[in-house]
């Protein structure tokens, strides 16, 4: 039987455990795209899973680099930019289809933003038909 001693074998196992878990996560997130029912449970599977697995796939490879002794500021910049915009992207974007009157799917049982967008004076949230331009 053969231990892991090596201190680079420890990080090469640990990378190799984060970019499968990365992409794991990644296969989740497009099954989640295609079977969800409507836009806003497709960008919560769009924004969280594939947030996560593109992290980890990035930190997996960093992990990488670095033990090969290179310090990639791409990489870590690249975790950076993704940790911050990809969840506040997705939030705009639901947000202002919520404003559009998107209708949520018909098995949703709970529209905690109607009672929001009512009290700052916006209008309630109408029939889910496309406001007209």
């Amino acid at each position: 039987m053969n231990d892991v001693n090596n201190p680079i074998e420890i990080i090469e196992l640990i990378a190799a455990l984060s970019i499968l878990v990365g992409t794991v996560f990644s296969f989740f997130s497009a099954v989640g795209l295609i079977r969800l029912p409507d836009l806003y449970s497709r960008a919560h599977a769009a924004s969280k899973s594939s947030t996560m697995g593109v992290l980890f796939i990035l930190v997996g490879t960093f992990l990488f680099f670095i033990m090969e002794g290179t310090f990639s500021i791409r990489l870590f910049l690249g975790i950076f930019f993704v940790f911050l915009t990809a969840p506040v992207a997705a939030h705009v974007i639901v947000r202002s289809a919520y404003r559009s009157k998107v209708p949520l799917a018909p098995q949703s049982v709970q529209d905690d933003l109607k009672e929001v967008i009512a009290d700052q004076g916006d209008g309630s949230r109408g029939s889910g038909e496309p406001v007209e331009r």
